[in-house]
């Protein structure tokens, strides 16, 4: 009795350790379960792998942002560098080396070599028509348009339009100063000398000469019928104390001879004669073909 009673003892006991056993290794499987194990562990470590990454992102987004506006930044200062380019060319333009100073040195040029011979004279005669307005300026003419074909006329060998180039001059040429420059004239033609030789130019007002050239013109200034001028292929002269000054043309003068190297210039339903700087108008006076000087002033 008492052998079997230790057996059975034996066997409780031997079930007792089994069944801590198996109550051991149900909670270790239940803690995997539950993710407190350290192979479920590595999940959440992937997901904070992709978070790594989108921060990651994040910072990339940051730093394009940065980039651009770095970019936004270098635009930026290109543009400033642009601004400050177009100040220093309109500074430059206005006072050191750009297109203005050099349009300035191309008027002083013009000041004294054909110094406002695109200015004409106005005399106190008011004028009855309207004027022609075109392209921004305002055309006077005291008679009305009469168009012929324009035809130089022919001043003799000794005479150039503007613009022709000699090697050499005669050795009848003198030496005419006006405004501090010196200008070479021979029978009517005025030149500037190079190193290769001498260009015929525009007579600079001003430039005083003893005796007229050749086939020179009396003509009326303005048409007033109260004082004469001197004219000779392009230029027009005064009396003077100490010989015949060259003097702008007069607004109203007529002439009946017209020098090479004119263009015609149309403007709307009028041709105009432009040599030089100075418009003539075609008109008809006493049935002959003649031309006027047209008073050109700026549109206001």
């Amino acid at each position: 009795m008492k052998s079997f009673y230790n057996k059975c003892l034996d066997l409780a006991i031997v079930a007792i350790i089994v069944l801590s056993i198996l109550g051991a290794a149900t909670n270790c499987f239940a803690q995997r379960k539950i993710g407190g194990g350290g192979g479920e562990r590595a999940r959440p470590q992937q997901h904070s792998t992709p978070a790594r990454n989108n921060q990651g992102r994040n910072n990339n987004a940051g730093r394009n942002g940065n980039n651009n506006n770095r970019n936004n930044g270098t635009r930026n200062n290109n543009n400033g560098h642009n601004n400050n380019s177009r100040h220093n060319n309109v500074h430059n333009g206005n006072t050191h080396n750009g297109n203005t100073n050099v349009n300035i040195n191309v008027n002083n040029s013009r000041n004294t070599v054909v110094r406002n011979n695109n200015v004409v004279r106005n005399v106190n005669r008011p004028y009855v028509g309207a004027p022609r307005v075109y392209g921004g300026r305002r055309y006077y003419a005291y008679h009305p348009y009469y168009y012929h074909p324009y035809r130089p006329f022919y001043w003799g060998p000794a005479y150039h339009p503007w613009g022709f180039f000699v090697a050499a001059l005669a050795t009848t040429a003198i030496i005419v100063s006006v405004e501090s420059h010196q200008y070479h004239y021979d029978q009517g033609v005025y030149y500037t000398q190079s190193s290769s030789g001498y260009t015929v130019v525009q007579a600079p007002p001003g430039a005083v000469i003893t005796t007229l050239p050749p086939n020179s013109q009396t003509v009326v200034a303005g048409g007033t019928g109260t004082v004469n001028n001197y004219y000779y292929g392009g230029t027009f002269y005064e009396k003077d104390s100490g010989g015949y000054k060259v003097v702008p043309p007069t607004a109203g003068t007529i002439i009946e001879s017209m020098p090479s190297g004119g263009t015609e210039v149309k403007m709307g339903d009028v041709t105009y004669v432009k040599v030089g700087d100075t418009y003539y108008q075609p008109i008809q006076q006493n049935g002959k073909d003649v031309y006027e000087v047209v008073d050109v002033e700026a549109d206001k």
